[in-house]
C-alpha cells in the first residue's frame, strides 16, 4: 500500500483518477538536488546523519547517502526513526504497525542530523520524530528534506529541502510510491 500524506487525508471517493506528478527521473533529480543542497548547506558531510522516517522515509534517506557519497567519495551515516510511539493521534487510530528505530554507529549527539519523509501535510509526523529524537540523543542541528510538500500545516514546522512544493485540497490524496517498497518510483494525485 503507498504512503499517502504523513497522516490520512479525505479522499473524494473510490472513483478519483490518479496523476503522476513525479516519475523515476523527477523523483532521482529531486534526490540529487537535495543531496547537493545538504552538502551545500552543511560545507560537505563531516558530521552529517540522515535519519529516514517509516515506512518511505528510509529508503529515501538511503538514496540520499548514496547520491551525497558519490560527490564526496566517502559514506555517510544513515539511520530508521521510528515515530509511531510518539504520535498524538494514537487514540483515535490505535493500530499501527511499529518499526525499529536504528542509530548508525557513532549515535546522533553533536551530529547534524537530517530527518527524510516522503510527504509533509500537517506537521504532526515531524513533530513525533523531534520527540523521538528527544529521547535518543543531542544533536547540533536538526533539518528536514522531503521528497514532497503539500502544505496544509497544523503546526509551525517547515522543511529545510524540498523535492516539490505539490499544493493540493485537503480531499485531495497524494501518493508516494518508491521502488524498494511499492516496486515503481512515482507520486501521484488525486
Amino acid at each position: 500500500m503507498p504512503a499517502t500524506t504523513d497522516e490520512t487525508s479525505p479522499g473524494t471517493g473510490p472513483e478519483r483518477a490518479d496523476r503522476t506528478v513525479l516519475d523515476a527521473r523527477d523523483i532521482s533529480r529531486a534526490l540529487t538536488r537535495i543531496s547537493h543542497e545538504l552538502l551545500e548547506r552543511n560545507k560537505g558531510a563531516t558530521d552529517l546523519v540522515l535519519l529516514g522516517l517509516h515506512t518511505r522515509g528510509v529508503p529515501l534517506a538511503r538514496r540520499i547517502a548514496d547520491k551525497i557519497a558519490t560527490v564526496e567519495g566517502a559514506p555517510v551515516a544513515v539511520g530508521e526513526l521510528d515515530v509511531t510511539m510518539y504520535r498524538d493521534d494514537l487514540r483515535s487510530q490505535p493500530t499501527r504497525r511499529a518499526h525499529k528505530t536504528a542509530l548508525p554507529p557513532g549515535g546522533i549527539d553533536r551530529k547534524v542530523v537530517v530527518l527524510v519523509d516522503d510527504v509533509l501535510f500537517s506537521g504532526r509526523t515531524i513533530r513525533a520524530a523531534l520527540d523521538a529524537l528527544a529521547d535518543l540523543g543531542r544533536p547540533s542541528a536538526v533539518r528536514l528534506a522531503v521528497l514532497v510538500d503539500r502544505g496544509h500545516r497544523e503546526l509551525p514546522i517547515r522543511a529545510d529541502h524540498v523535492g516539490k512544493n505539490l499544493p493540493s485540497a485537503l480531499a485531495e490524496r497524494v501518493s508516494v510510491r518508491l521502488s524498494e517498497v511499492d516496486g515503481t518510483d512515482e507520486v501521484t494525485i488525486s
